[in-house]
């Protein structure tokens, strides 16, 4: 079992990101790629989760200890796989995905992708009154699909990570449009405006 890896990171795509350690790279999910930033002259620190499954063996990424142990809780409760965890990670606002889960607001958590009433009733009835031991202040977010024809790269790969994330097309192309307009200075900036609008417009 893992608990963290220490390396320079080589790749990054929508879905995961290629960290290489000890001449082996690793290919490590983690909820918003694009926070991360290929670097070949810098070692970064990423804690992991392993998964081990009959047919695979998968590593999960996370910026520090307070955001992998949210996605251990998270794994706890019935019906939520590594695949939702990291969509409901992906939002920068987790202060505000406890305080729902403690004042029991599941048409919030319904916000996120396959996360449906019956889903979000059983995220409140297993983690109410169990995430009061997390820092919330280190808690600070996550900072191929035809939807736009468009040149901007950052909102491409924004779009990209969106459909990853397991966002529908049709709340993508809602989002897409006003995100046209917005002039963010990474992929990861364009993602993060993303995931606010479609957690304001649901």
């Amino acid at each position: 079992m893992y608990e963290y890896i220490i390396g320079t990171i080589v790749k990054v795509t929508p879905r995961y990101i290629v960290v290489e350690s000890g001449q082996m790279g690793y290919l490590v999910f983690v909820a918003n790629p694009f926070r991360y930033q290929v670097d070949l002259d810098r070692q970064q620190k990423i804690y992991l989760h392993q998964a081990v499954r009959e047919t695979e063996i998968m590593l999960y990424g996370f910026v520090d200890e307070a955001e992998k142990q949210l996605f251990l809780k998270l794994l706890n409760v019935s019906g939520i796989g590594p695949k939702s965890a990291l969509a409901i990670l992906a939002s920068e606002d987790h202060s505000g995905l406890i305080n729902a889960i403690e004042q029991e607001d599941d048409g919030y958590l319904t916000n996120f992708p396959g996360i449906g009433k019956k889903t979000a009733k059983q995220i409140i009835l297993d983690l109410k009154g169990k995430l009061n031991d997390l820092d919330q202040t280190k808690l600070i977010g996550q900072q191929g699909i035809e939807l736009t024809t468009t040149e901007q790269p950052y909102l491409q790969e924004a779009i990209e990570a969106l459909s990853a994330l397991g966002y529908t097309k049709t709340e993508i192309k809602r989002v897409a449009k006003k995100l046209e307009t917005y002039t963010g200075d990474s992929t990861d900036a364009y993602l993060r405006q993303g995931l606010r609008l479609i957690m304001k417009n649901k």
